[in-house]
């Protein structure tokens, strides 16, 4: 019913009673105790944890330790094990009309749950949340109780890339009524949307967990971003004991705010159980409206409005504090993609955390969520697409899928499906890898044997030697296989579609002309394309009728020109947004991350970053200046004076990690060096010590990076850049020897809450204050007052001994200290010294206080 019509919750009373409450999320993370250890009385009722660690959730022991060259370069060179977690608390509930559930966002991984000595589940999967109803072994009301939680990640190699360890993501309760709103029972959609209104549909799963029949009123109520009432529906519902059922409410917004990119106006919906005016429980829901289409010839609109997806990647990790990401790290990341031009995420290679959702919605960000990246068949972690054995530790989840690939994939969209910022749900990543004969059937392999060599120039640049034709005739003849991976596929969509069919399903397709003759692009909504630019042509003349995007891409100019030359591809996901721990090899050794991110493992921007911000902006006027000498640089100085590439036509070939270059102007007398600019200004001129060393047109650089060849002096390198009238700079300037060290924090005021987070630059500089980027010192940190050190780091992994080190190496003379709020109210004070040299730092205070005090 309408707003106009009958409305139970206009006059509701909140009952004097404990049996009424409101049944959002409670936060559960406090007061836990860990041990990495092992032992079976760690399930029982009388065990002591006397030595335990105290800590708070989220949680992961990995990144705790230091690195170790005798450890698995996949997963970063850090340790899994064994750890066990308890809390004592006492029931919140009256078990004869409430029931009590608690709801794990993600344990990596194996994890078994125990609670009073009675095991109640087990879940394998690190990335899917799990929830469980608690009501029946629980004690009575006030009395306490004992959770356990085993998490076994012995097999610590079991992915591509770092996982963490231990209780990462966010744990909480939600207690409710016998007859109640399950878990994630919630969903919300809106059909039609116009300039005069939106229809919203509310769909509501009740649970009558009485042995007796009830009735109840079903009401909603929508609330706008400034909390004012906007419309309301309701219905009667009749359940028998022990019956379930789904009810649909519908109602209209009138003059609807559409959730976009730049404003992502959000309403919150209050779900209502009511039962003779007394309110059983009550749900509060957060949502969008917004309307999305993929087109196969003219890409990709979101709200009626034609738009280019800006994408990166994103593994879950976040350098220094590991897996266990607090919302502010996620905050600052997300938000320098966003200052980038960054439009959308790609959760790689699995479900993102709800936090890390929460933000994209409030951010405005895109989302691409992704399932899996193993299904039937496990890959090689260790060489990733080369199919090699695979011994114990590096198993991975492939073993689980079969029994558990629908329970995590429903529990993973029914807990995220509410996300306006979710566009679309990807199943898999590079699967074909696993499946035998894809690999064959596209005509560049001969054969499976691990130690074929891969021509790299032609997979990543060439058309594929084997037409729609000779891949069909490949598969007509291949042996059949236990598992198939178009019949996967379509299980996996037939799931996904179960649960939601607002959105397209998606793939990330490494193999697509082998993908597009065995069933598996046949089950996809749109097919994504991963290092494919080459083929977006040949895949649009062969498969006109199929949406196809990049969802995987090199972080160069090539990659971004093909989008824009083509209406039909709507857009990329860069691979990486940010760079990640693992994913590496052991003669990778001493580097522990992947270093493709437009922001480095610290959260600084890298200079791929100021070219795809000159590439994506038009807004603002972008002017970042780079320097290398001539004998480094891929650019040479030809014989007309002009900066050139070594290699010509090298820019279509470029790998996904940056070219090496400086920060500084400080190098030797008369040298070449190469000044690279990245810009989208109208034109760019560049002044050493105030002569000008010529000014050159955007017209004559597509990819944004302008570029010199000029002598060394020390001075100041001066680049002015010119869009219309207006006129923007960015300067190098010759520093001296690092006299002292500047401390910069994010915010100087936080709550007393044990989640929010700071984080603090330190910077070398010389005596006048400019900043040192050309040498590089060990800096210690001095941390006074309660806070918890969350970790150190510098973009250079190479110098890093471990992240929860407070003496850190600076790289281009600049490190990060990440430091988390206290219980409790107090002052942090922070400075730093250098103490090989002595230099010290100025000193910072960060208020830990509640608000208005």
């Amino acid at each position: 019913m309408s707003e106009s019509g009958r409305n139970p919750t206009k006059s509701r009373k909140y009952p004097s009673s404990e049996r009424g409450f409101s049944s959002d999320m409670i936060d559960f993370n406090d007061n836990w105790l860990f041990t990495l250890s092992d032992s079976p009385d760690y399930t029982l009722t009388t065990y002591t944890p006397h030595s335990w660690k105290p800590i708070h959730l989220p949680h992961d022991w990995s990144v705790e330790f230091d690195f170790s060259r005798d450890l698995e370069g996949c997963t970063a060179f850090l340790p899994g094990g064994i750890g066990w977690y308890t809390k004592t608390f006492a029931t919140p509930i009256h078990k004869q009309y409430q029931k009590c559930h608690i709801i794990f966002d993600g344990v990596y991984n194996n994890a078994e749950f125990w609670i009073n000595g009675m095991k109640i589940g087990e879940h394998p999967y690190g990335y899917a949340p799990i929830t469980y109803d608690l009501t029946r072994y629980l004690m009575p009301y006030g009395q306490d109780n004992r959770i356990a939680v085993r998490v076994d990640h012995s097999r610590y190699a079991d992915s591509r890339w770092y996982t963490g360890s231990g209780i990462y993501r966010n744990v909480k309760l939600l207690i409710t009524d016998r007859l109640h709103i399950p878990v994630w029972g919630i969903f919300i959609t809106t059909p039609r949307i116009t300039d005069e209104y939106a229809e919203v549909e509310i769909r509501v799963e009740v649970k009558n967990n009485h042995a007796e029949d009830r009735s109840a009123n079903i009401a909603t109520t929508i609330f706008d971003t400034y909390n004012q009432r906007i419309a309301s529906a309701d219905t009667l519902v009749s359940l028998q004991g022990h019956e379930d059922s789904v009810y649909t409410l519908k109602t209209r917004i009138p003059n609807p705010n559409l959730w976009n990119l730049n404003d992502p106006y959000l309403y919150r919906a209050v779900t209502s159980l009511v039962v003779d005016e007394r309110i059983l429980e009550e749900r509060s829901t957060r949502f969008g409206i917004r309307s999305f289409h993929f087109d196969k010839d003219s890409g990709f609109r979101l709200n009626g409005n034609n738009l280019k997806i800006k994408g990166v990647c994103l593994h879950h990790d976040a350098g220094p504090v590991g897996a266990a990401v607090p919302k502010d790290v996620w905050r600052r990341r997300l938000q320098l993609l966003k200052e980038c031009g960054c439009n959308a995420i790609r959760s790689a290679h699995n479900p993102a955390s709800e936090e890390f959702l929460d933000l994209c919605d409030e951010m405005g960000l895109l989302v691409q969520n992704e399932f899996y990246d193993e299904w039937d068949l496990p890959k090689d972690k260790r060489y990733n697409m080369q199919d090699k054995e695979i011994d114990a530790i590096t198993r991975g989840h492939a073993q689980h899928f079969q029994r558990w690939a629908e329970i995590d994939l429903k529990n993973t969209m029914r807990s995220s499906r509410n996300h306006p910022c979710i566009f679309q749900w990807s199943i898999g990543n590079e699967i074909e890898w696993t499946y035998p004969g894809n690999r064959e059937a596209t005509g560049i392999f001969k054969n499976t044997n691990a130690n074929e060599k891969l021509d790299w120039t032609l997979w990543r640049s060439s058309i594929p030697p084997n037409n729609p034709e000779e891949v069909r005739k490949f598969w007509r003849n291949y042996p059949e296989q236990m598992f198939n991976i178009g019949d996967t596929a379509q299980k996996l969509a037939t799931w996904t579609r179960e649960m939601d069919t607002t959105r397209p399903v998606t793939a990330n397709c490494i193999l697509p002309t082998s993908s597009f003759e065995t069933g598996y692009t046949d089950v996809l909504d749109v097919v994504g394309l991963s290092y494919k630019p080459h083929q977006y042509d040949y895949l649009k003349q062969h498969y006109p009728d199929k949406c196809m995007m990049g969802t995987e891409n090199v972080p160069r100019w090539y990659e971004w020109k093909a989008v824009v030359e083509r209406d039909f591809i709507p857009g990329v996901f860069l691979w990486t947004g940010v760079d990640y721990l693992g994913e590496c090899r052991a003669e990778h050794w001493p580097i522990k991350v992947t270093p493709h991110g437009l922001l480095d493992i610290a959260g600084f921007p890298r200079p791929s970053y100021y070219m795809f911000q000159s590439l994506w902006r038009n807004d603002i006027p972008v002017l970042a200046m780079y320097t290398q000498t001539e004998s480094k640089s891929i650019f040479c100085r030809n014989e007309n004076g002009y900066a050139v590439e070594k290699e010509p036509g090298g820019w279509k070939q470029a790998p996904r990690q940056w070219q090496d270059v400086n920060p500084h102007w400080n190098y030797n007398p008369e040298q070449t060096i190469i000044v690279e600019v990245y810009s989208n200004c109208d034109t760019v001129e560049l002044y050493l010590n105030g002569e000008s060393q010529g000014a050159q047109q955007l017209q004559d650089h597509e990819d944004r990076i302008y570029k010199w060849a000029v002598p060394y002096y020390p001075g100041e390198l001066l680049a002015k850049g010119t869009i219309g009238t207006a006129i923007t700079t960015a300067s190098l300037q010759t520093a001296g020897p690092p006299t002292g060290i500047h401390l910069m924090a994010d915010r100087n005021r936080i709550q007393p809450n044990n989640t929010d987070t700071v984080h603090i630059v330190a910077q070398l500089v010389d005596e006048q204050g400019r900043p040192v980027r050309h040498v590089d010192e060990e800096i210690t940190f001095h941390i006074k007052g309660d806070c918890r050190f969350m970790g150190t780091a510098c973009s250079n992994t190479a110098k890093l001994l471990g992240f929860r080190h407070t003496t850190v190496a600076t790289d281009f003379g600049r490190c990060l200290l990440v430091v988390q709020a206290p219980g409790k109210p107090d002052e942090i004070t922070i400075h730093a010294e250098s103490i090989e040299t002595g230099m010290s730092s100025n000193t910072l205070t960060i208020a830990a206080h509640n608000s208005g005090l």
